[in-house]
């Protein structure tokens, strides 16, 4: 293959990690025949927003090149905004390999997933790490499933893949400035129909230190799953809601047919629960648009346009 391999990977306080993948991508390279002969340069986004000491390491290296958002933006964020601020650099044949650097996502993978779009023709295709194994725990575990069952009842899909994926430069600039990789990374790879090829890839263990993955940011990362999936889910949503409300109208109509038209006594918590019920119904749906609505536009709007701005805001 031709062209140059980008590794582009979001570090957030954690370069020793990071100095780890670095020489584990270089080392999995010389030993894959696919992969020996492309220069590799490293795309690093610093989501500390430049408050890390640790990253002048990162500055002085030949190979890397350190993106510097003005705030921190989260990981999957942080590889968006610097995709779009390093896109000009990439050329359409080279190939682009985002993944987080902490180890979870395995060097010895990347091979892989280039495999895996080499021979198809279509420029536009992509390669995704499925993951088969994790190595959370249990709670973690409970949640997810959790997660997922939600996901699938929402959107009608589920998602097993993270920020591995493979994909050449021509990609890139066709899906670069999609709004849907506003709010999340991953989700969006799936959302906007792109040519996919899974590839199985067992999730890693962390190279040093610990995730900072806590309970609420782990509700926000699902949330901003959610969200490229808003056609979906407010199909879903509408027709959850015009079943409930068909049936509540075709509940009062019997209601309604009984007492005029019987002399069977109706009890009267029987037409207050109806009536609870239609309420209720109105009020859920009201509260989920509106809330789903405000916080997809304020994830959209502090990142939309940002890439504009130079290193120092």
């Amino acid at each position: 293959m031709s062209g140059r391999l980008w590794i582009v990977t979001p570090v957030f306080h954690d370069v020793p990690a990071f100095l780890q993948l670095r020489d584990a991508v270089l080392q999995e390279q010389q030993q894959s025949e696919l992969l020996r002969d492309l220069d590799t340069r490293f795309l690093v986004a610093d989501d500390s927003g430049g408050r890390d000491p640790q990253m002048a390491q990162l500055h002085a290296a030949a190979d890397v090149d350190v993106i510097v958002p003005p705030f921190n933006l989260g990981h999957q964020r942080a590889i968006v905004y610097t995709l779009r601020r390093s896109a000009g650099r990439i050329a359409d044949e080279d190939l682009v390999v985002s993944l987080d650097s902490d180890g979870e996502d395995r060097p010895q993978d990347i091979d892989a997933l280039v495999r895996a779009i080499r021979d198809d023709p279509d420029p536009y295709t992509i390669a995704l790490a499925r993951r088969t194994t994790r190595r959370e725990s249990k709670g973690f575990r409970l949640f997810y499933s959790a997660f997922k069952l939600l996901f699938r009842g929402l959107t009608g899909t589920v998602i097993r893949t993270g920020n591995f994926a493979v994909y050449r430069g021509s990609l890139l600039r066709l899906v670069e400035r999609h709004p849907y990789f506003d709010l999340s990374y991953s989700a969006s790879l799936t959302a906007v129909g792109l040519s996919t090829h899974y590839v199985p890839c067992p999730r890693g263990s962390r190279y040093t230190g610990e995730s900072r993955m806590n309970l609420q940011r782990l509700m926000l990362h699902g949330l901003g799953m959610l969200v490229p999936f808003t056609d979906r889910i407010a199909l879903r949503a509408m027709l959850v809601f015009t079943v409930t409300l068909a049936a509540s109208i075709a509940l009062a109509l019997a209601v309604i047919g009984v007492k005029l038209f019987s002399e069977a006594s109706i009890p009267g918590w029987a037409t207050y629960s109806l009536l609870s019920l239609f309420l209720a119904s109105l009020v859920s749906l009201g509260n989920f648009v509106v809330l789903f609505v405000v916080f997809s536009q304020s994830r959209g709007v502090s990142l939309s346009g940002l890439e504009s701005l130079d290193d120092r805001g």
